[in-house]
C-alpha cells in the first residue's frame, strides 16, 4: 500500500513538472503559482520516496550477491551491508509515513499569542510577563518577528494581559503546544517571610487567519470607539481612536487602542477577532470528531495545567509528557525546544497509530 501511494504521488509530481514546462501553461500566472505550490508541497515526500526506492533496490542486489557468495569474508561484509540497508529502509519508511500524514493547514501560519495572569495576584502578572519574554526570546532565536498588539500592565512590571504576534514560517506548528495553564512556584518579591507561592498564567496560541478564511457578517458586530488611555498632559488623546468590537452571536469582545488611528485599531481588532472565531470553530469540530482527543498531547485545553516552573528546585516540568529540565534559567531565556520536540514526536506517534 505504501509503494502504491508513493507511485501515485510520483506520477502526479512528474505531471506537474511537465505542466510547468508547457508553453501553454506558463502564460497563466495563477495556474503556475498553484502548480508551483503543489510541487513544493510534494518535494520532500518525492525526494524521500526516490531515496527509499534506491535503498530497496540496493538491498535486493545485496541479498542476491550474498546468496551467490562463497567466500566467507565477503559474505560477512555483504551481511553487514544488508543490515545497514535494512536500517536505512526502515528509517525511510517511518519518515515517509510521517510525511504522508495530513498536515494541520494552520501549521505555516503566523501566531497571535495571548497571555493572561491567572490566580496569584501581582505574582501571576509578573509570571505572565516572564512567559511573554520567554516566547519573544524563542522567536528571536528563530529569526521570527514579534509585535505587541495590546498590553495591560500592572504597577510592578507585570501584565494582567498581553497579546502579541509572532511572524515566521512554521510559527504555529511549533508554538501550538504551548496553549494551556502554566504554573509557577517561587518566592514572590513581595513575600517577607520567604514562603513559596503558587501562581498561574494562561497561554492561548491562535493561528493568524486571513479575511477569506472566515466570513464575519457585519450585522453581527457592535463597534464602539473611545479615547485611548494615555499618560496625561500632551499625550491625552483628543480623538476617539480606540476601538472595541463585540461579536454578538458569540459574545466575544476585542479591544485595541495601541495604534495611532481608529482605522489601524479597527484592523488590529478584526484580525484578533477572526483568529479567535477560527480557533473556536476548530475546537468545536475537534470535539465533534473525537471527544477523547481532548486529553491527548497538543489539544491545548485551557483548564489543564500543562507545565510547572519550580524556581527553588531549578526545575521545569511538562506534565503532558512527564519531561523535566533542570536548567530553568535557560528555559526562561527561550530554550523550550526540548519540550516542543517531544510533544511533536508524541503527537506524530499517536496520529500514526490512529492512521
Amino acid at each position: 500500500m505504501l509503494q502504491k501511494k508513493l507511485a501515485g504521488i510520483e506520477a502526479r509530481y512528474n505531471e506537474i513538472e511537465k505542466l510547468l514546462a508547457d508553453p501553454a501553461v506558463i502564460v497563466d500566472y495563477e495556474r503556475v503559482a498553484e502548480l508551483a505550490q503543489e510541487k513544493a508541497e510534494l518535494d520532500e515526500i518525492v525526494a524521500a520516496s526516490r531515496e527509499y526506492s534506491r535503498v530497496v533496490r540496493e538491498l535486493e542486489e545485496a541479498r542476491a550477491l550474498l546468496d551467490a557468495e562463497e567466500d566467507p569474508d565477503l559474505a560477512e561484509l555483504a551481511e553487514a551491508e544488508i543490515d545497514n540497508l535494512v536500517q536505512r529502509r526502515d528509517a525511510l519508511e517511518e519518515r515517509i509515513r510521517l510525511l504522508l500524514l495530513p498536515k494541520d493547514p494552520r501549521d505555516d501560519k503566523n501566531v497571535i499569542m495571548e497571555i493572561r495572569a491567572g490566580t496569584g495576584g501581582d505574582e501571576a502578572a509578573l509570571f505572565a510577563a516572564d512567559l511573554a519574554r520567554m516566547y519573544m526570546r524563542y522567536a528571536e532565536a528563530r529569526n521570527w518577528k514579534t509585535e505587541v498588539i495590546s498590553a495591560h500592565e500592572t504597577g510592578q512590571g507585570g501584565y494582567k494581559e498581553i497579546i502579541f504576534t509572532i511572524k515566521g514560517r512554521g510559527a504555529y506548528s511549533r508554538l501550538k503546544y504551548e496553549s494551556g495553564v502554566h504554573r509557577v512556584q517561587r518566592v514572590p518579591i513581595t513575600e517577607s517571610q520567604g514562603r513559596i507561592h503558587t501562581s498561574t498564567a494562561t497561554v492561548a496560541v491562535l493561528a493568524e487567519v486571513d479575511e477569506v478564511e472566515i466570513d464575519i457578517n457585519p450585522n453581527d458586530l457592535q463597534i464602539d470607539t473611545y479615547r485611548s488611555a494615555g499618560a496625561g498632559g500632551q499625550n491625552v488623546q483628543k480623538n476617539e481612536t480606540a476601538v472595541r468590537i463585540t461579536h454578538l452571536p458569540t459574545g466575544l469582545v476585542v479591544a485595541c487602542q495601541d495604534e495611532r488611528s481608529q482605522t489601524q485599531n479597527r484592523l488590529r481588532a478584526m484580525s484578533i477577532l477572526r483568529a479567535r472565531l477560527y480557533d473556536m470553530e476548530q475546537r468545536r469540530l475537534q470535539e465533534e470528531r473525537a471527544q477523547e482527543r481532548r486529553s491527548q498531547v497538543g489539544t491545548g485545553e485551557r483548564s489543564e495545567k500543562i507545565r510547572t516552573y519550580n524556581f527553588p528546585q531549578n526545575r521545569v516540568t511538562d506534565h503532558r509528557i512527564n519531561l523535566s529540565s533542570y536548567n530553568l534559567s535557560a528555559v526562561m531565556a527561550g530554550e523550550i525546544d526540548m519540550f516542543i520536540d517531544e510533544l511533536a514526536t508524541r503527537e506524530q506517534a499517536e496520529r500514526l497509530a490512529e492512521a
